[in-house]
């Protein structure tokens, strides 16, 4: 994509940390109600970054470094990387659960899932997950895991007190995000090859309904929005963000979004919802409930296609696979 650099810069600031200084570069003003705050150097070599998951409550940021097989772990009050968390082959997913002290991430060069614990920083077990285990939901009332397998067609179900695989549903096609929904209790997990949304009874674990879902081309990315009751899906095929009512089962809105749209991720204290795409282009959208609006949308960085928000913060964080010869997390705050 070729990008024009209009009008002023924001400098990026970074206090001094484990890894270096700030970059020297400087990112530039998009149309994006977005200010970069800082441009974060992070470890390992200039490849690809996958799907990324905050504590908030230890101020950490746990990514997936797919290109360097590691868990990047990064404070976020220090704005540096704490640990690189080796032997992770080809990481893609990374689900940080506070309340069990421990971190999961699915290994795709191994077909398995790696539980980490948040306070040692140490890999305690790795648990078989299907064939290209991607993204990951955790329903707590049952304490269940469960990891989209995306080649195998299946959605793999891990006990996280025994840290073991109890069961294996097959869902009839490559599966796409999985999210939990705390207010059903259920868990939700695009199926991109049949244009459907799934919805699971951990209890039992089946399936207990499929949301046929015309207008998708490629459902990949999803994110659950209790208090509303709708699901945001992100449709890769045809670079759409539909917008699922979760009481009806009907879409109920459908929007342009950004090329290869990937990411999303939602900020409960300003209603906002990010979805970021491999070409780099962030769409924000205003999501009070009964409404969704697209509020803007630009160019955020190369590669841009993964966010996380802190809800305490509101800072919203974008790692770039290659900025200037290395990886780096563009930290980005709403403009006042």
């Amino acid at each position: 994509m070729e990008f024009v650099v209009r009008g002023p810069f924001y400098i990026a600031v970074l206090c001094c940390g484990t890894y270096g200084s700030a970059l020297g570069a400087v990112p530039p003003r998009s149309s994006l109600p977005l200010e970069v705050i800082a441009d974060a150097p992070l470890s390992g070599q200039a490849t690809r970054w996958d799907y990324e998951s905050v504590d908030a409550s230890k101020h950490r940021l746990y990514l997936a470094h797919l290109g360097d097989s590691v868990v990047t772990v990064f404070d976020t009050q220090r704005r540096e990387v704490v640990k690189d968390i080796p032997k992770v082959s080809h990481v893609h997913g990374v689900l940080a659960i506070p309340e069990l002290g421990r971190v999961y991430a699915s290994a795709t060069g191994t077909d398995e899932v790696v539980a980490i614990d948040d306070g040692t920083l140490e890999i305690t077990a790795r648990v078989p997950a299907g064939h290209y285990p991607d993204g990951m939901a955790y329903a707590p009332k049952v304490h269940k895991l469960y990891v989209s397998d995306e080649h195998g067609n299946t959605e793999t179900v891990i006990d996280v007190e025994s840290n073991r695989r109890v069961a294996t549903i097959a869902l009839g096609g490559e599966v796409g995000n999985s999210q939990y929904d705390p207010v059903s209790k259920h868990i939700f997990a695009n199926v991109q090859t049949l244009k459907q949304l799934v919805e699971i009874d951990p209890g039992t674990d089946r399936v207990v309904e499929r949301i046929d879902l015309p207008d998708a081309d490629e459902n990949h990315g999803l994110l659950i929005e209790p208090e509303g009751r709708r699901a945001f899906i992100a449709c890769e095929g045809n670079d759409r963000l539909l917008v699922l009512d979760l009481q009806t089962k009907k879409i109920i809105a459908s929007f342009d979004v950004g090329k290869d749209p990937d990411v999303l991720a939602f900020d409960p204290g300003l209603h906002r919802v990010y979805v970021a795409g491999e070409a780099g282009v962030v769409s924000i959208f205003n999501a009070p409930v009964g409404q969704v609006s697209k509020i803007a949308e630009g160019f955020l960085g190369p590669h841009a296609h993964v966010v996380a928000v802190d809800p305490t913060t509101h800072q919203a964080y974008f790692p770039l696979m290659n900025l200037s010869g290395r990886s780096v997390l563009r930290i980005t705050r709403p403009k006042p």
